[in-house]
């Protein structure tokens, strides 16, 4: 049996030492990258990195396989009357720039005001994560993730706000690191009514 010897498991495939196979087009695309961008594919400290480098990105790009509004399918109405805001701050998150495909790293504030039922607080995280990990822009990531928690948790108010580094701005082109972007998505009374919007900033950390 070769090195490279494949199973299927639930439709995916794997080779024999657990790692996903990757296909052999897949692994000579990062091999004609290497070699156009100048080095050797065939020498020795880059014969594997093909096939490291398509794990990699299949890892990355997790998000497509998965479902953001499964995350938010559990709620729960027995809250105790609590009706004020429910705000998870400060979440770590990659993605990468569908432009130049360079990593996007920031953080995310999200924060809804419940109408009838709340979700656990880690699945607003899940649908960050289910989003980031896909080729992005960050001012769709931001709404994105505000248009499904509106659509499936129909909370009264919906706010994120993400504050992220682009290396396709630090590392390349105008090579100016250090500048971090902010976008904001505003639904429900966050937009229309001045003084809650006031108060979920003033809770992320942002003056209004």
């Amino acid at each position: 049996m070769s090195e490279r010897a494949e199973i299927a498991i639930s439709g995916d495939r794997f080779e024999l030492d657990g790692k996903i196979a990757v296909p052999d087009d897949v692994a000579d695309a990062v091999r004609t990258l290497i070699r156009w961008a100048g080095d050797d594919p065939a020498r020795e400290g880059l014969i594997d990195t093909p096939r490291r480098v398509a794990r990699a990105w299949k890892e990355y790009c997790a998000g497509y396989a998965d479902d953001p509004a499964h995350h938010l399918s559990r709620v729960f109405e027995e809250v105790g009357g609590y009706d004020e805001i429910v705000l998870l701050k400060d979440i770590p998150f990659q993605s990468h720039c569908e432009h130049h495909m360079a990593p996007i790293i920031g953080k995310a504030h999200i924060a809804y005001l419940p109408g009838n039922y709340v979700v656990g607080i880690s699945k607003l995280a899940r649908v960050l994560h289910a989003f980031a990990r896909r080729l992005q822009v960050q001012e769709r990531l931001t709404a994105e993730v505000a248009d499904c928690i509106w659509k499936n948790l129909k909370p009264l108010g919906v706010a994120v706000v993400i504050e992220a580094n682009h290396a396709c701005m630090s590392a390349r082109g105008v090579r100016t690191p250090g500048v971090t972007m902010t976008t904001s998505r505003m639904m429900g009374v966050f937009r229309d009514d001045e003084r809650s919007r006031e108060e979920v900033l003033s809770l992320i950390g942002f003056k209004a």
